[in-house]
């Protein structure tokens, strides 16, 4: 099932044919001059995904830094995501090309959905514009972000379409474990982000997780990566620093043992301790 797209990072395949990455560059909340040199960094380090969003407000700086990284566009895997302005049928091309505007680019692989906004509940409609995209061959992968069970079970018996993607804030503290089985019945890829802790989810510092980073000689982030691909999930973490930014790559030349995974599992404290896309979106 994992294929090599580069000889740091190995990648998934999508249900419409695209290979994704397993590890990535998060690029929130850089904005337009940090993030044209983090990436250029990144990719030079090794990085062939890279991730960003309108609501990022940084499309036109993670472009410059891909053009300023100087390596064919097919080899990176660019994701942009949308927000709740462009939830229609016909809005999200507007969106589409919108976002290859600020990003300066012919095309991105793939393009999310960022939150279903239920209180405005247009995002089926925000779907079926996406479906037209991907059939019209304008897109490799289409997908969503912070949907749960239920928002995705919606989109798939309007259309038909599977979702490539669905990314949700995902880590020890936050496993989403209904959420990855959903994804797992019907072939989604969970994509995680905050993959090493965020608001009020500091990972890092969980004493079960500076004790294994010590008994393997790694960084916590690099155990808790390792986490996430043994999970099967693909992680886009943000760091600004390049050593980070390769220590955070370098996490597929280690193992952690089964029980030393379970005990970072056992760290979740609940989807109440994530994100509520119910409550919240843009």
């Amino acid at each position: 099932m994992i294929g090599r797209m580069t000889a740091t990072a190995p990648t998934v395949p999508l249900p419409h044919g695209a290979a994704l990455p397993m590890l990535g560059l998060g690029t929130w909340p850089m904005d337009d001059a940090e993030a044209e040199r983090v990436v250029a960094d990144a990719i030079g380090a090794g990085y062939r995904l890279i991730d960003t969003a309108e609501n990022y407000g940084n499309e036109r700086g993670v472009g410059r830094g891909l053009r300023a990284a100087g390596i064919p566009r097919e080899q990176v895997f660019v994701t942009t995501k949308f927000n709740r302005r462009w939830h229609g049928v016909d809005l999200v091309r507007e969106a589409f090309e919108r976002g290859l505007d600020r990003l300066g680019l012919d095309y991105v692989d793939l393009l999310l959905i960022h939150w279903p906004n239920p209180d405005q509940d247009r995002y089926v409609e925000a779907w079926q514009g996406l479906a037209r995209l991907l059939a019209a061959g304008r897109l490799r992968a289409i997908g969503t972000s912070n949907f749960k069970p239920a928002h995705l079970e919606r989109i798939i018996d309007a259309t038909g379409v599977l979702p490539d993607v669905n990314q949700v804030q995902l880590s020890p503290l936050v496993t989403r474990e209904s959420t990855r089985e959903f994804h797992a019945r019907h072939g989604i890829v969970t994509q995680s982000w905050s993959p090493i802790g965020g608001q009020k989810t500091d990972v890092l510092r969980e004493p079960v997780v500076t004790e294994l980073a010590r008994r393997y000689g790694r960084t916590p982030a690099q155990i808790v990566l390792r986490w996430h691909v043994q999970l099967g999930l693909v992680a886009i973490p943000k760091s600004s620093d390049p050593q980070r930014l390769r220590q955070n790559l370098a996490i597929f030349d280690f193992a952690l043992a089964d029980e030393d995974a379970a005990a970072l599992t056992a760290l979740d404290r609940g989807d109440a301790a994530g994100a509520d896309s119910d409550a919240f979106g843009h």
